[in-house]
């Protein structure tokens, strides 16, 4: 009789469970960027682009947003032609993904073409507008305008849109248009959430703004982009053997979840200076700011001197006989540079050796950059995370001549509040995040 009593109950409480545990729908963002641009600007759009459909899954709860990311393709300072075409390069190559899917849902691109059978439901072109702004007035807004220039999409005979999709076969849009645009990432939240279409692309994506750069949610996607296992640990093995550089005894140890590490600010980094220093076509467009490799050398030689370090580790894409060349103009000095071997350049590729300088510097005494430099910038940034002295990390070189010049704008770190909780939505109606 009991039973009988109960049984409405536990029905009840029955269908309760099985409605809080009912998915969402899931909807695809996916996005490109102009293709000339590098590697750390690509990195920087990822970020807006993050916090983007972050803001989607906060606003918009009862959809499950997922932000695909771009195979990584090959770019113009990917220099080892011996290596190939290096395209299609997924983000773990170079990346922790589930690192990225604690500040937002991630999938990799070739996982999406699996889970829906590569049709995109729409790929929005962004562009400027052609009349430009509006009495030099700046406002937010968007709309479907004639491509300014020749689209990068062709319909087929199926009436399908075809591009290049990052080097996939088989991958089609439904529909195509250019959209002007002018304002931050959040103009278009509106516009997207109210699509029909389960997977939408926003191609040029570099043309949408920081919603607020430099805030506490860009610094979320910040912190949370941490390198792939396999780099860190052979940057950590160059540190130890070459530079004498280990994290207990350098105090620049951080905690596995990004979420958890809150660094004080403090000196800090290994018995080692490090200089970013471009050359190349940074160089020859910016020679009143670019120093030649003599006047760098000396430079950096007093530099250190101030710093009362004798090592120098150099990030570069000088050539080898540049690199001798500095290495006789900064006397007193010992001056390095990762150079992996046949094997590891074809293991890491030219964007993985690139990371792995990037975190080799970011655990130097002191670093010095390129003005200027996207390259410089992130290494700015992860020095700010790991709390080292701002004076240790945002001098630049100085042009031809120069003994003094300015420093790098000093984008300091936020964490956000105390009590900030950094948690991934959940996939289901109900329910905490799974993360």
């Amino acid at each position: 009789h009991f039973y009988k009593r109960m049984r409405p109950l536990l029905l009840l409480l029955f269908l309760w469970f099985v409605s809080c545990q009912e998915s969402k729908p899931v909807r695809y963002i996916l996005y490109d960027v102009n293709p000339g641009e590098g590697f750390n600007l690509r990195r920087d759009v990822y970020m807006r682009m993050a916090v983007f459909v972050k803001k989607l899954n906060t606003a918009y709860p009862d959809t499950y947003w997922v932000l695909v990311l771009p195979p990584w393709g090959h770019l113009y300072h990917w220099q080892s032609r011996h290596l190939g075409h290096q395209a299609r390069i997924p983000w773990a190559h170079f990346f922790r993904l589930q690192s990225l899917g604690m500040f937002v849902p991630v999938i990799e691109f070739q996982d999406w073409v699996k889970d829906v059978g590569g049709v995109v439901g729409a790929v929005y072109y962004l562009q400027g507008y052609k009349e430009g702004w509006k009495d030099g007035k700046f406002e937010e807004k968007y709309d479907l305008r004639e491509c300014l220039e020749e689209p990068r999409y062709r319909m087929n005979s199926e009436g399908m849109y075809e591009g290049q999709f990052f080097h996939y076969e088989g991958v089609v849009a439904e529909k195509f248009a250019c959209l002007s645009v002018m304002g931050h990432t959040s103009v278009v939240a509106p516009w997207v959430r109210d699509m029909q279409e389960q997977s939408v692309m926003l191609d040029r994506a570099e043309n949408l703004l920081h919603d607020w750069f430099g805030d506490e949610e860009y610094w979320g996607a910040r912190r949370s982009m941490r390198f792939s296992n396999i780099l860190v640990d052979r940057a950590n093995r160059f540190r130890v053997e070459v530079l004498g550089s280990e994290d207990i005894k350098d105090n620049t140890l951080v905690e596995d979840d990004w979420r958890e590490h809150k660094a004080e600010r403090k000196e800090r980094g290994g018995p080692f200076g490090c200089v970013h220093l471009r050359r190349g076509d940074f160089a020859r467009s910016r020679k009143d700011q670019v120093p030649s490799i003599k006047w760098a050398g000396e430079q950096l030689r007093r530099r250190l001197k101030e710093k009362k370090l004798d090592v120098l580790f150099v990030s570069s894409d000088a050539t080898k006989e540049e690199f001798r060349e500095l290495s006789a103009n900064t006397k007193d000095v010992k001056v390095v540079r990762f150079e992996p071997t046949k094997e590891e350049l074809e293991l890491f590729k030219d964007g993985g050796v690139a990371i792995i300088d990037q975190s080799i510097c970011s655990h130097a005494r002191y670093f010095i950059g390129s003005k200027e430099s996207t390259f410089t910038f992130r290494i700015q940034e992860e020095r700010e995370i790991m709390g080292f002295e701002l004076r240790d990390t945002f001098d630049m070189l100085c042009g031809e001549g120069k003994d003094a010049c300015e420093g790098g704008t000093q984008w300091k770190i936020e964490w956000g509040d105390k009590d900030k909780k950094w948690e991934a939505p959940s996939k289901n109606k109900e329910g905490k995040s799974e993360l």
